[in-house]
């Protein structure tokens, strides 16, 4: 559990900005692919079609592992709880590992500054993504048989974040 000591340093605040922020971002973008439902074909693929997901796991960490298989895969947290883990694996690179209540993880949300280190969108969601006006693109592909999504967000910034998200899809 996180004591409020913690969050007096500068370090650990701009931390839980970045998180809160990616936060929202990934709802931002997930709301707004939802309001473009005429102009972004959501690709969804059915049980009875072989389709298997490009890009379901990120260093090693999977949807449905459990919270200490994946602490165990990417080490110590820059900040740590019950539901959420947010790790900095370089000034570009961040990530957020966010759990159930039966400590599983159930979205996995990895953010690229710049776009540095980050995988083509290609090797993520396939071909054909939305290019919006601003530069930004977005696509999210759903696996109903495997019950998760995974989504492709770079925003249209003067400075881009690329952000990657696989999600447990709710029942």
């Amino acid at each position: 559990m996180l004591s409020n000591d913690k969050f007096k340093s500068p370090v650990v605040k701009l931390f839980y900005l970045v998180v809160c922020s990616a936060l929202v971002l990934v709802g931002f973008a997930t709301a707004n692919a939802q309001g473009q439902t005429s102009k972004l074909k959501v690709t969804k693929f059915h049980a009875e079609e072989v389709q298997q997901p490009i890009f379901k796991e990120y260093r090693g960490v999977r949807l449905g592992m459990t919270m200490e298989e994946a602490r165990t895969k990417l080490g110590t947290a820059a900040m740590r709880s019950d539901d959420l883990d947010f790790y900095v694996f370089t000034e570009n690179e961040t990530a957020q590992i966010a759990y159930n209540p039966e400590h599983k993880v159930v979205t996995i949300s990895v953010d690229y500054t710049n776009g540095v280190g980050a995988p083509d969108y290609r090797t993520v969601i396939g071909a054909d993504i939305l290019t919006r006006p601003d530069g930004s693109i977005y696509k999210m592909v759903e696996y109903q048989a495997e019950g998760f999504w995974v989504s492709y967000n770079r925003s249209g910034s003067t400075v881009p974040v690329v952000t990657i998200t696989l999600q447990v899809m709710r029942k």
